[in-house]
């Protein structure tokens, strides 16, 4: 997760600079889009770096719970600076549209530096989609979403470009707007996401599902009630009571018990399980 993170602030960092440098020497609005996009990259993927740290960090005296949470808290951060500069983005494409015609220049400069930057973010994204497999991190997952709406801003800005080199400039106001409402429909999604996390949201049905499947599979294990989950940060928490019989011993009960707990850690090996029996 670490890695991933300063990869993430490393990519963003050359892509600005890069940006820079391109919005300068074709003045293209287009480009200007990618451009503040990279900047709330920057700021994004270093709020995620100190996130992921933070929720990297045991459970102490007051918080017993861990730091998972701090992961949502950077996405929310992330789609309040996406949102900012996606607005900004949306007026200056409008007044743009509705006002005199612009103009582009080197747009052949302005191409490679997509390309450039096409390349960079597949990269990252190779590393962030290994990460995302073997953790489940929110925050490295949502600065990905966001790297992958970047991929098609990019694709978008050559055809802008391009257009604009046969002399339809509007192509290139028109496809900032494009983009900056793509990107207030991608945070907006990221957001809620985030905010059910931090309400507590349950786990997948699928996955609720999957778990009362294996709990009632295990021999001994008469039913199951009262089962609540939540996850925060990576780990998922399971609540529940098992029906049991209850004329057998507590030896008997409590292996019935641990079976429950130790299959549902083989289903997910980061949750915290806690497994309540009850006699039937």
């Amino acid at each position: 997760m670490k890695l991933a993170s300063m990869a993430s602030v490393t990519t963003a960092a050359i892509l600005l600079f890069v940006k820079i440098a391109a919005w300068f020497m074709t003045g293209s609005l287009s480009v200007l889009a990618t451009l503040l996009d990279s900047v709330m990259d920057v700021v994004a993927s270093v709020i995620t770096l100190v996130a992921v740290k933070i929720s990297l960090e045991p459970a102490d005296k007051e918080h017993r719970f861990g730091h998972g949470k701090a992961e949502y808290l950077a996405v929310l951060a992330q789609s309040a600076f996406i949102s900012g500069s996606a607005i900004i983005l949306f007026l200056s494409a409008t007044d743009q549209l509705l006002g005199e015609e612009g103009s582009v220049d080197n747009e052949t400069v302005g191409m490679t530096v997509m390309l450039f930057s096409i390349v960079v973010t597949l990269i990252l994204l190779s590393i962030q989609n290994y990460v995302v497999k073997k953790t489940g991190s929110a925050a490295i997952a949502a600065d990905s979403a966001h790297y992958r709406v970047d991929l098609l801003t990019n694709a978008s800005v050559i055809i802008a470009l391009y257009g604009a080199s046969q002399g339809y400039f509007y192509l290139d106001p028109g496809f900032a707007l494009l983009i900056s409402i793509y990107m207030l429909v991608s945070v907006g999604k990221m957001a809620w996401h985030a905010v059910q996390q931090l309400m507590d949201h349950s786990l997948p049905e699928q996955q609720v599902q999957d778990i009362e499947r294996i709990v009632l599979a295990i021999e001994g294990v008469l039913g199951i009630h009262e089962m609540r989950t939540r996850i925060s940060g990576r780990v998922p928490f399971i609540q529940m009571h098992i029906d049991l019989d209850g004329d057998q011993s507590l030896h008997e009960a409590h292996d019935i018990g641990q079976a429950a707990e130790d299959a549902i850690m083989a289903f997910l090996p980061n949750a915290d399980v806690i497994v309540h029996l009850d006699p039937n």
